[in-house]
């Protein structure tokens, strides 16, 4: 899609005589900022509201506090998981061992995926012969392997194999599918120029694969964080998982919920970084 097709008030903006936008497009504007402005404030205000509820509904012993905490008590458990204990490491440890193992998980995923994918889209009998069994190992529930994992890696491998094993075929699966997705007549188009199967796949699959590579990022993020999380609970010694389930354990569930809230905070982090490198990718294109 061209950048004319995107924005099309921007190249045919209506003006006045003197050159100044007119009333109607101002208006136009107006309209928009207040419309965007709109979606945040409800957005906002929908956040605000569970965490009001949140606060009152145990205090009211409307539901029991023990089993949900108060956003209140998120803070000083913060400031008091910040301090390291005999019992446990302090919660940047915790953080910084999730996060790395998500990164590690989605890239090594990333990666594998989109050579796998390449090699499919080269070898179309591989493709046909393998593709019953990818999507039997997309559909399989991940989680049944932690287990195994554990047994066959130890404690700390165990927990990448698992990012990685929740989120490998679902990438394998979307990234050929982007492949096979590109415009056909670019690659005849290539193909009368002369170009062999290899420039073709760099010069033409690959580039126009891009937004495709960056959606299935998105979808690989949260898949990997999932993984790591789930691993976590079975054999790790740090991380957020491991934090979840040791407050879980000895019944303290303000280390439960921050634990959580710091997992939100990693995700949409993880989320705005990758919109900001989509951003970046498709203004260059």
């Amino acid at each position: 899609m061209s950048k004319a097709d995107t924005a099309p008030v921007a190249t045919a903006m209506p003006a006045s005589a003197s050159g100044a936008p007119s009333a109607d497009y101002v208006a136009w504007l107006r309209k928009e900022r207040m419309r965007h402005l709109g979606v945040r404030g409800t957005q906002v205000a929908i956040l605000v509201a569970f965490l009001v509820l949140w606060e009152i509904l145990p205090r009211a012993q409307l539901v029991n506090p023990m089993l949900t905490s108060y956003p209140s008590a998120l803070w000083p458990t913060f400031l008091d998981l910040m301090q390291d204990k005999p019992q446990q490491s302090n919660i940047f440890v915790h953080t910084w061992g999730t996060v790395f193992a998500t990164i590690v998980g989605f890239t090594a995923a990333m990666v594998i995926g989109t050579v796998v994918a390449a090699i499919l889209w080269w070898w179309e009998s591989l493709y046909k012969i393998l593709d019953p069994y990818l999507v039997v190992a997309n559909a399989m529930p991940k989680t049944a392997f932690v287990p195994i994992f554990y047994i066959w890696l130890g404690a700390a491998a165990s927990i990448y194999a698992m990012a990685l094993a929740i989120s490998v075929f679902i990438t394998i699966l979307m990234i050929y599918s982007g492949f096979q997705g590109v415009d056909p007549n670019k690659v005849k188009l290539a193909q009368t120029f002369g170009a062999t199967r290899w420039q073709v796949l760099n010069k033409v699959v690959l580039p126009g694969s891009v937004p495709t590579m960056i959606a299935t990022l998105k979808v690989n993020t949260g898949l990997s964080l999932v993984g790591v999380v789930v691993g976590e609970f079975q054999s790790a010694s740090i991380g957020l998982g491991y934090l979840i389930q040791y407050g879980s354990q000895i019944f303290k569930l303000n280390i439960v919920m921050t634990a959580i809230t710091i997992l939100a905070i990693v995700s949409s982090v993880m989320y705005l970084a990758i919109h900001w490198l989509e951003a970046a990718v498709l203004k260059r294109r």
